[in-house]
């Protein structure tokens, strides 16, 4: 994932968001990113339902798999764009920070595996789950000790929001995937439509 990468923040008034439904967040970095580790978790719960059936569909679980990777690679490229760097110029614990990046790079080794790899093979669940696990960990650290330090930090974080919108939509689109909150309301049968993000992975 490239960290050079800059976007371009040309703030033009397109802060309206894809589908009207993540507004809320684009008001605010962190409920931004917050809003995505929801979204991410409840993938990985599917999951682990899907792995509780004994007849459960490969492809759904490929699908749910794919989709979830993706997700990820979006937000975690979004941090090291656009979060991460703010949040080095406006706090002091640059362990927290350094921390992250190396989470990220352990998820995203497991993401590439994944991606080359399909239901039925040898360890696919495992990785899956362990990814899922990564990102737990991940995900409480920065909500309870980064998110904390930023906000404190005083950081326009609506006009972080609107950068990290308008990249995130680039993202999606370059992976073919549909709008935010669209996708995620049909990811159960619906999920169809994102499977253009399949193989896209990286």
């Amino acid at each position: 994932m490239p960290r050079n990468a800059t976007s371009k923040s040309s703030s033009k008034s397109q802060t309206k968001t894809p589908q009207g439904g993540s507004s809320k967040a684009s008001q605010d970095a962190l409920k931004m990113l917050i809003e995505d580790h929801k979204k991410v978790a409840k993938m990985f719960d599917e999951f682990e339902k899907m792995k509780e059936k004994e007849d459960s569909d490969e492809e759904a679980k490929q699908l749910l798999v794919e989709t979830a990777c993706a997700e990820l690679t979006i937000h975690a490229q979004l941090e090291e764009e656009i979060f991460y760097p703010a949040a080095r110029d406006a706090i002091e614990d640059m362990d927290l920070l350094d921390e992250a990046e190396v989470e990220h790079a352990s998820a995203r080794q497991l993401i590439t595996e994944l991606a080359a790899m399909q239901p039925g093979d040898e360890l696919y669940d495992a990785k899956f789950t362990v990814l899922g696990e990564y990102v737990k960990h991940h995900v409480e650290e920065e909500e309870k000790e980064l998110f904390p330090k930023v906000k404190k930090a005083k950081l326009d974080l609506a006009a972080l929001a609107e950068e990290m919108l308008e990249r995130k939509m680039e993202l999606r689109e370059e992976l073919g995937m549909e709008s935010d909150d669209e996708e995620i309301e049909e990811d159960d049968d619906d999920a169809g439509s994102s499977s253009a993000s399949r193989k896209h992975l990286h």
